[in-house]
Protein backbone atom coordinates (compact mmCIF):
# COMPACT_ATOMS: atom_id res chain seq x y z
CA UNK A 1 0.00 0.00 0.00
CA UNK A 2 2.85 2.39 0.83
CA UNK A 3 4.48 1.74 -2.55
CA UNK A 4 1.12 2.28 -4.33
CA UNK A 5 0.53 5.53 -2.47
CA UNK A 6 4.03 6.72 -3.31
CA UNK A 7 3.46 5.94 -6.99
CA UNK A 8 0.22 7.94 -7.02
CA UNK A 9 1.90 10.88 -5.30
CA UNK A 10 4.75 10.76 -7.79
CA UNK A 11 2.28 10.67 -10.71
CA UNK A 12 0.34 13.59 -9.29
CA UNK A 13 3.49 15.63 -8.78
CA UNK A 14 4.56 14.90 -12.36
CA UNK A 15 1.24 16.11 -13.75
CA UNK A 16 1.37 19.23 -11.56
CA UNK A 17 4.88 20.07 -12.73
CA UNK A 18 3.88 19.44 -16.35
CA UNK A 19 0.84 21.70 -16.04
CA UNK A 20 2.92 24.45 -14.43
CA UNK A 21 5.48 24.15 -17.20
CA UNK A 22 2.82 24.49 -19.89
CA UNK A 23 1.38 27.57 -18.18
CA UNK A 24 4.85 29.11 -17.94
CA UNK A 25 5.53 28.34 -21.58
CA UNK A 26 2.30 29.81 -22.97
CA UNK A 27 2.72 32.98 -20.90
CA UNK A 28 6.10 33.74 -22.37
CA UNK A 29 6.20 36.73 -24.75
CA UNK A 30 7.49 34.49 -27.53
CA UNK A 31 3.94 33.90 -28.88
CA UNK A 32 2.59 37.44 -29.39
CA UNK A 33 -0.51 38.14 -31.43
CA UNK A 34 0.85 39.94 -34.49
CA UNK A 35 -2.09 39.90 -36.90
CA UNK A 36 -5.79 40.66 -36.58
CA UNK A 37 -7.74 39.93 -39.75
CA UNK A 38 -11.33 41.01 -40.41
CA UNK A 39 -12.92 38.15 -42.34
CA UNK A 40 -15.03 40.27 -44.75
CA UNK A 41 -15.19 43.90 -45.94
CA UNK A 42 -17.14 46.25 -43.68
CA UNK A 43 -19.70 48.81 -44.87
CA UNK A 44 -20.32 50.81 -41.69
CA UNK A 45 -17.56 50.05 -39.18
CA UNK A 46 -14.50 52.22 -39.88
CA UNK A 47 -10.92 50.85 -39.79
CA UNK A 48 -10.13 53.28 -36.98
CA UNK A 49 -12.89 51.71 -34.87
CA UNK A 50 -11.52 48.22 -35.53
CA UNK A 51 -8.05 49.37 -34.49
CA UNK A 52 -9.42 51.02 -31.35
CA UNK A 53 -11.28 47.88 -30.28
CA UNK A 54 -8.28 45.66 -31.01
CA UNK A 55 -5.94 47.79 -28.89
CA UNK A 56 -8.37 47.66 -25.98
CA UNK A 57 -9.21 43.97 -26.12
CA UNK A 58 -6.19 42.04 -27.40
CA UNK A 59 -3.89 41.39 -24.44
CA UNK A 60 -1.61 38.47 -23.65
CA UNK A 61 -0.15 36.15 -26.25
CA UNK A 62 -1.59 33.75 -28.81
CA UNK A 63 -2.58 31.23 -26.12
CA UNK A 64 -3.76 33.53 -23.35
CA UNK A 65 -5.71 36.19 -25.29
CA UNK A 66 -9.31 36.23 -24.02
CA UNK A 67 -11.49 35.59 -27.09
CA UNK A 68 -14.71 36.41 -25.20
CA UNK A 69 -13.33 39.79 -24.20
CA UNK A 70 -12.32 40.50 -27.80
CA UNK A 71 -15.80 39.54 -29.01
CA UNK A 72 -17.59 41.65 -26.39
CA UNK A 73 -15.42 44.69 -27.11
CA UNK A 74 -16.12 44.55 -30.84
CA UNK A 75 -19.85 44.04 -30.25
CA UNK A 76 -19.97 47.39 -28.42
CA UNK A 77 -19.04 49.25 -31.60
CA UNK A 78 -21.85 51.08 -33.46
CA UNK A 79 -23.39 49.09 -36.32
CA UNK A 80 -22.00 45.78 -35.02
CA UNK A 81 -24.65 43.11 -34.58
CA UNK A 82 -22.64 39.98 -33.82
CA UNK A 83 -18.97 38.99 -33.72
CA UNK A 84 -17.09 35.69 -33.89
CA UNK A 85 -13.38 35.40 -33.03
CA UNK A 86 -10.96 32.52 -33.58
CA UNK A 87 -7.22 31.94 -33.30
CA UNK A 88 -5.20 31.50 -36.49
CA UNK A 89 -1.87 29.76 -35.97
CA UNK A 90 0.81 30.84 -35.37
CA UNK A 91 0.21 34.47 -34.38
CA UNK A 92 -3.14 35.75 -35.58
CA UNK A 93 -6.80 36.34 -34.77
CA UNK A 94 -9.66 36.30 -37.26
CA UNK A 95 -12.68 38.48 -36.47
CA UNK A 96 -15.96 37.94 -38.31
CA UNK A 97 -18.26 40.96 -37.93
CA UNK A 98 -21.96 40.86 -38.80
CA UNK A 99 -23.15 44.45 -39.31
CA UNK A 100 -26.65 45.83 -38.90
CA UNK A 101 -28.43 46.91 -42.08
CA UNK A 102 -30.56 49.96 -41.26
CA UNK A 103 -34.15 49.81 -42.47
CA UNK A 104 -35.57 52.85 -40.69
CA UNK A 105 -35.13 55.32 -37.88
CA UNK A 106 -36.78 54.31 -34.62
CA UNK A 107 -38.37 56.51 -31.98
CA UNK A 108 -39.62 55.19 -28.67
CA UNK A 109 -41.53 57.67 -26.53
CA UNK A 110 -40.06 61.19 -26.61
CA UNK A 111 -36.44 60.06 -26.87
CA UNK A 112 -33.99 60.67 -29.70
CA UNK A 113 -34.40 58.43 -32.76
CA UNK A 114 -32.32 55.27 -32.90
CA UNK A 115 -32.20 52.91 -35.85
CA UNK A 116 -34.03 49.66 -36.55
CA UNK A 117 -32.37 47.03 -38.71
CA UNK A 118 -33.89 44.99 -41.51
CA UNK A 119 -34.34 42.25 -38.88
CA UNK A 120 -36.38 44.50 -36.60
CA UNK A 121 -33.56 44.99 -34.09
CA UNK A 122 -33.13 48.42 -32.49
CA UNK A 123 -29.55 49.68 -32.23
CA UNK A 124 -27.70 52.90 -31.57
CA UNK A 125 -25.85 54.64 -34.39
CA UNK A 126 -25.78 57.99 -36.16
CA UNK A 127 -29.26 58.59 -37.53
CA UNK A 128 -29.77 58.70 -41.28
CA UNK A 129 -32.38 61.36 -42.09
CA UNK A 130 -33.33 59.87 -45.45
CA UNK A 131 -34.69 56.73 -43.77
CA UNK A 132 -38.39 56.44 -42.82
CA UNK A 133 -39.30 57.05 -39.20
CA UNK A 134 -40.98 54.29 -37.19
CA UNK A 135 -42.29 54.68 -33.65
CA UNK A 136 -43.99 52.50 -31.08
CA UNK A 137 -43.94 51.09 -27.56
CA UNK A 138 -40.93 49.20 -26.26
CA UNK A 139 -40.49 45.83 -27.96
CA UNK A 140 -42.77 46.67 -30.90
CA UNK A 141 -40.06 47.45 -33.48
CA UNK A 142 -40.37 44.12 -35.39
CA UNK A 143 -44.15 44.51 -35.68
CA UNK A 144 -43.97 48.18 -36.73
CA UNK A 145 -41.33 47.35 -39.36
CA UNK A 146 -43.48 44.50 -40.68
CA UNK A 147 -46.49 46.81 -40.95
CA UNK A 148 -44.41 49.50 -42.65
CA UNK A 149 -43.47 47.01 -45.36
CA UNK A 150 -47.09 45.88 -45.76
CA UNK A 151 -48.38 49.47 -45.97
CA UNK A 152 -45.67 50.33 -48.53
CA UNK A 153 -46.70 47.40 -50.70
CA UNK A 154 -50.40 48.32 -50.47
CA UNK A 155 -49.78 51.97 -51.37
CA UNK A 156 -47.34 51.17 -54.22
CA UNK A 157 -50.04 51.21 -56.97
CA UNK A 158 -50.75 54.85 -56.07
CA UNK A 159 -47.10 55.83 -56.34
CA UNK A 160 -47.20 56.98 -52.70
CA UNK A 161 -44.91 55.79 -49.93
CA UNK A 162 -45.05 56.01 -46.14
CA UNK A 163 -42.59 58.45 -44.65
CA UNK A 164 -43.48 57.51 -41.08
CA UNK A 165 -45.45 54.75 -39.36
CA UNK A 166 -46.35 54.89 -35.68
CA UNK A 167 -48.10 52.62 -33.19
CA UNK A 168 -49.57 54.43 -30.19
CA UNK A 169 -49.60 53.05 -26.62
CA UNK A 170 -53.28 52.22 -27.28
CA UNK A 171 -52.17 50.21 -30.36
CA UNK A 172 -53.61 52.61 -32.91
CA UNK A 173 -51.80 52.91 -36.25
CA UNK A 174 -50.96 56.12 -38.08
CA UNK A 175 -49.15 56.53 -41.41
CA UNK A 176 -47.63 59.77 -42.71
CA UNK A 177 -47.02 59.83 -46.46
CA UNK A 178 -44.17 61.52 -48.31
CA UNK A 179 -46.46 64.35 -49.45
CA UNK A 180 -47.37 65.14 -45.83
CA UNK A 181 -50.82 63.50 -45.79
CA UNK A 182 -51.69 61.65 -42.58
CA UNK A 183 -53.55 58.33 -42.75
CA UNK A 184 -55.36 57.44 -39.52
CA UNK A 185 -55.83 53.66 -39.46
CA UNK A 186 -56.83 53.24 -35.82
CA UNK A 187 -56.71 49.94 -33.95
CA UNK A 188 -56.62 46.57 -35.65
CA UNK A 189 -59.97 44.77 -35.34
CA UNK A 190 -61.01 41.28 -36.29
CA UNK A 191 -64.02 42.49 -38.33
CA UNK A 192 -62.14 45.44 -39.86
CA UNK A 193 -58.36 44.90 -40.06
CA UNK A 194 -56.22 47.93 -40.78
CA UNK A 195 -54.77 46.42 -43.97
CA UNK A 196 -58.30 45.87 -45.31
CA UNK A 197 -59.21 49.50 -44.60
CA UNK A 198 -56.10 50.71 -46.39
CA UNK A 199 -56.84 48.54 -49.43
CA UNK A 200 -60.36 50.03 -49.51
CA UNK A 201 -58.88 53.50 -49.71
CA UNK A 202 -56.45 52.49 -52.48
CA UNK A 203 -59.23 50.96 -54.56
CA UNK A 204 -61.31 54.17 -54.30
CA UNK A 205 -58.38 56.54 -54.77
CA UNK A 206 -58.98 57.23 -58.47
CA UNK A 207 -62.54 58.44 -57.93
CA UNK A 208 -61.55 60.53 -54.96
CA UNK A 209 -58.72 62.20 -56.86
CA UNK A 210 -61.20 63.37 -59.50
CA UNK A 211 -63.50 64.78 -56.84
CA UNK A 212 -60.75 66.31 -54.69
CA UNK A 213 -57.96 67.72 -56.84
CA UNK A 214 -56.39 69.58 -53.91
CA UNK A 215 -53.76 67.95 -51.70
CA UNK A 216 -55.04 65.78 -48.86
CA UNK A 217 -54.28 66.62 -45.23
CA UNK A 218 -55.89 63.67 -43.39
CA UNK A 219 -57.37 60.36 -44.49
CA UNK A 220 -59.43 58.87 -41.67
CA UNK A 221 -59.85 55.11 -42.16
CA UNK A 222 -61.13 54.32 -38.68
CA UNK A 223 -64.68 53.80 -39.93
CA UNK A 224 -65.74 50.14 -40.28
CA UNK A 225 -67.50 50.64 -43.64
CA UNK A 226 -65.95 53.77 -45.13
CA UNK A 227 -63.52 56.62 -44.64
CA UNK A 228 -63.31 60.42 -44.54
CA UNK A 229 -60.88 62.77 -46.25
CA UNK A 230 -59.90 66.26 -45.18
CA UNK A 231 -58.29 68.36 -47.96
CA UNK A 232 -55.21 70.36 -47.15
CA UNK A 233 -56.79 73.54 -48.52
CA UNK A 234 -60.38 74.61 -47.89
CA UNK A 235 -63.01 73.08 -45.69
CA UNK A 236 -64.57 70.61 -48.08
CA UNK A 237 -64.62 67.10 -46.67
CA UNK A 238 -65.51 64.01 -48.68
CA UNK A 239 -66.79 60.78 -47.23
CA UNK A 240 -66.85 57.44 -48.97
CA UNK A 241 -68.72 54.29 -48.15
Amino acid sequence: MMHLLADWLMLGATFALGYAAVLWLVRLPVYPVRDLVVAAPLNQVAPAQVEYAARRAVTGNFFTVDLDRVRETFEKLPWVRQVQVRRVWPAGLEVSIDEHVAAARWRQGDGEPWLVSDRGEVFGAISEEDLPLLAGPEGSAPEVLRRYREFSETLAPLGRRPRAVSLSPRLAWQVRLEDGAVVELGRDQAKSPVDERLRRFVSAHGELTARLPAATAVVDLRYPNGFAIKPAIGRTEAKSK
